[in-house]
């Protein structure tokens, strides 16, 4: 069964290849969604997969990629259906 999740993820998280390292575990993992920059600084994203690829993938984001300082990451139920994983325009 499919999940879906909100992620907002706070720190240094742009202009470090946060989000295309992002859509790079996504892929791997094969989970969906969509990721982007916030005019705020942070990286918000919806994440959707199985609940052992996704917990993965969330672990990832409290982590990063070795470039970033990941702060927090807030979490919350999302929603949608995808069937890639995108890098969308800054909102």
């Amino acid at each position: 069964m499919k999940i879906t999740k909100h992620l907002l993820i706070y720190g240094l998280v742009q202009g470090v290849y946060f989000r295309d390292s992002l859509r790079h575990q996504a892929e791997a993992l094969g989970v969906t969604g969509w990721v982007r920059n916030r005019r705020n600084g942070s990286v918000e994203a919806m994440l959707q997969g199985e609940a052992a690829e996704l917990e993965a993938l969330i672990a990832w984001c409290r982590i990063g990629n070795g470039r970033s300082r990941v702060e927090r990451v807030e979490i919350e139920e999302g929603q949608g259906a995808f069937s890639g994983f995108e890098q969308l325009d800054t909102i």
